[in-house]
Parts: C-alpha cells; sequence; structure tokens
C-alpha cells in the first residue's frame, strides 16, 4: 500500500500520536554558537538556527525522535520548519536548503523503520514545512497595502524546493503547518502537486493552520470553515490546527472543523499559554486531559503537541486515549463549498 492508504489504515484503528515540540527540546541542549556551526563556514553566526543541526550535530534531533517514539508516537515530523531558502537566508545558509532536507528526512526515516521493524507498528515521516517569515496577503508597510515581499511564483519556488528535498529523504507526506496566511498554504499546495507531476505520484499533503485570536481566525483573516473550503481540493491526508493557543482555547474550533472536514483531523495544541518569562506550565496530564475530551467527543484522528510540549506530554496523550475510538470521516453533501473570508456554501 501507499503511505496515505497505510496511514488511513492505521488511523481507522486508533487514534494516532504525532510528535511534540523540538525547539525547546533543542533548548535543553544548552549548544553554543559552534555547535550549530560545525564546520560549514557559513559567514553569519548560526545560534538558533535549529534545521542546520541535521548537518552539524545530528544527535541532537535523532535523541529527541528517539524520545518522541519511546512516547508513543506514529509520526515523526522533520526538524526542518525554517529550512527553507527565504527563512535560511537570516543565517546565509540558503546553499544548504537541499541537504539539509535531505539529511533531515533521512535520519526520521531510519529512526522510523527501527521502530516499525521492532513492534511491526507503521511509523510515518510528515516533511514538516513552515509559512516562512514572508506573507503572499499582507502588505509589511502600512504606508503601501499593496506592497508584498514575494510573489506567488517564487514561494511556489521556494515551497517546491524544500518538498523535493524532503521527499528525496524519505518523508511519506508534506506537512505545511502553522498556516498564518491562507495564499502562502496554497503556494505550498501548488508545489506539492508539481512535485507530483514530476515523479509521477501521489504526494499526499496534511495541512495545519494556525489561529491569531479567539474568534478563530488565521492572521490572513480566514476562519476554520473557510480555510477548509480553501484547500479541500488538495485531498490532504489530515487537517486541522496548531501551535496558536492551549487546548482549551482551540477547543471550539477543533469541533466546527471535525463536523465539516471529510478527511482525518490532526490537532497538536501548544502546552496551555505561555507564563510571564515565554515559558510553558501546563504538566503532561493536564494536556491528555484536554485532548482526551475531543477524542471521547468523536473529533479527532491524530494528537501530538506544538510549543512547549514534551516527551512525557506525547506519553500523557497516547495513554488518555488508548482504546478510544476514532472519529468517523463524514460523509458530505454534495454542493458548492467557497470561501473568502467566512465559508459560502451554495445549494446543489
Amino acid at each position: 500500500m501507499s503511505a496515505r492508504e497505510t496511514f488511513n489504515t492505521e488511523a481507522a484503528k486508533r487514534i494516532l500520536i504525532t510528535d511534540g515540540a523540538f525547539g525547546t527540546e533543542i533548548q535543553n541542549w544548552k549548544l553554543s554558537e559552534e555547535d550549530y556551526a560545525g564546520s560549514l563556514g557559513l559567514t553569519k553566526d548560526q545560534k538558533g538556527n535549529n534545521d542546520i543541526l541535521a548537518l552539524t550535530r545530528p544527535e541532537v534531533p535523532e535523541s529527541i525522535h528517539r524520545a518522541y517514539f519511546e512516547a508513543g508516537a506514529d509520526i515523526a515530523e522533520t526538524n526542518t520548519f525554517s529550512a527553507n531558502r527565504i527563512s535560511q537566508a537570516d543565517y546565509a545558509a540558503e546553499d544548504r536548503v537541499n541537504d539539509l532536507n535531505i539529511a533531515s528526512a533521512g535520519l526520521a526515516r531510519r529512526i522510523a523503520d527501527e521502530y516499525a521493524d521492532k513492534d511491526g507498528r507503521p511509523r510515518f515521516v510528515a516533511g514538516a514545512i513552515g509559512p516562512t517569515n514572508k506573507t503572499l496577503s499582507l502588505s509589511p508597510d502600512v504606508n503601501d497595502p499593496g506592497f508584498r515581499e514575494i510573489d506567488w511564483d517564487e514561494l511556489v519556488d521556494v515551497y517546491h524546493e524544500q518538498a523535493a528535498a524532503l521527499v528525496e529523504g524519505g518523508a511519506d507526506f508534506i506537512l505545511i503547518e502553522t498556516v498564518f496566511d491562507t495564499l502562502n498554504a496554497k503556494a505550498g499546495i501548488m508545489a506539492a502537486k508539481k512535485l507530483e507531476t514530476e515523479l509521477g505520484r501521489d504526494v499526499p499533503v496534511m495541512l495545519s493552520m494556525t489561529l491569531t485570536d479567539l474568534s478563530g481566525r488565521n492572521l490572513s483573516g480566514h476562519t476554520v470553515e473557510a480555510f477548509w473550503h480553501a484547500v479541500r481540493h488538495a485531498k490532504p491526508v489530515t487537517i486541522g490546527l496548531n501551535c496558536s493557543f492551549g487546548a482549551t482555547q482551540l477547543r471550539p474550533h477543533v469541533k466546527s472543523l471535525a463536523a465539516i472536514a471529510d478527511t482525518l483531523i490532526m490537532v497538536y495544541p501548544n502546552a496551555g499559554l505561555p507564563n510571564e518569562l515565554g515559558a510553558y506550565d501546563e504538566q503532561p496530564d493536564t494536556t491528555a486531559g484536554f485532548v482526551k475530551e475531543w477524542a471521547e467527543a468523536g473529533q479527532v484522528n491524530v494528537l501530538g503537541g506544538c510549543c512547549g510540549s514534551t516527551p512525557a506530554h506525547i506519553a500523557a496523550m497516547a495513554k488518555a486515549v488508548q482504546g478510544v475510538t476514532p472519529r468517523k470521516v463524514p460523509t458530505l453533501d454534495h454542493a458548492t463549498r467557497l470561501a473568502g473570508l467566512e465559508p459560502f456554501i451554495m445549494a446543489a
């Protein structure tokens, strides 16, 4: 079976678990700039460039992947959130994008296969693609609302370069995550579709929106329902929410999305809201209790954690939803579904 078919088969049996945060886990290593930079000879300070560790300190992301698989994860998300030409320009590492995505995906693939071989349970690799620090929908200049720092074709090329390297390295899916701009997400989808044509096979995508306020909109103004209508044509393996807030704040939006999406729902919230120092205090059992409510309400198929979550959070989630029946994907009536900032359904 293809990765999509295998994933859907496993998701029909149980609620699957994706991994947790990488950034905070990397911080625990207290790495120096020399650790990040290695012997690559890059001209800018590399401290904080977590993605480059696949080339300079691969034992760091490897240990984190292992910790999450030990905690019960079914999916490894590659440590490539900012491994694109735009974001890596901040570190003068644009020419390393191909290498670091192949290395990150290959590392996750090797460990996923190792754990699958141990117990026969399939493990999956999601090639993580972040939103970059540019937006197609909004101007960064309040005095020039028509100005854009990047255009559509350039962003599609940026995403295509990263997606191709992730697939080459062994990723099963392209995870377009933390979507604050729906048009950016559509550029990522276009990149995956171009790659499909080039490879002559399915390149499945996962999509995950991030909300910027409690009303349930992303930065480009779309509600979760409108976002789904705007991207449903991509036939994503999963649709869902990540980052933004903790589980309590996401509850109503998870419920809304679960009711209208005819694909699997994947949600990975932050470990609560950050405190005044920017740290996350929500304990693993607390987070697990919140997401268990979604599971028992039949609203989710895949659960995990974002900012502040740890292997302990993932282990608690896996334990909390063990034996809970996964959400059944609804069959929707045939209708034309459109999206402005709000959803619009045309009568059949």
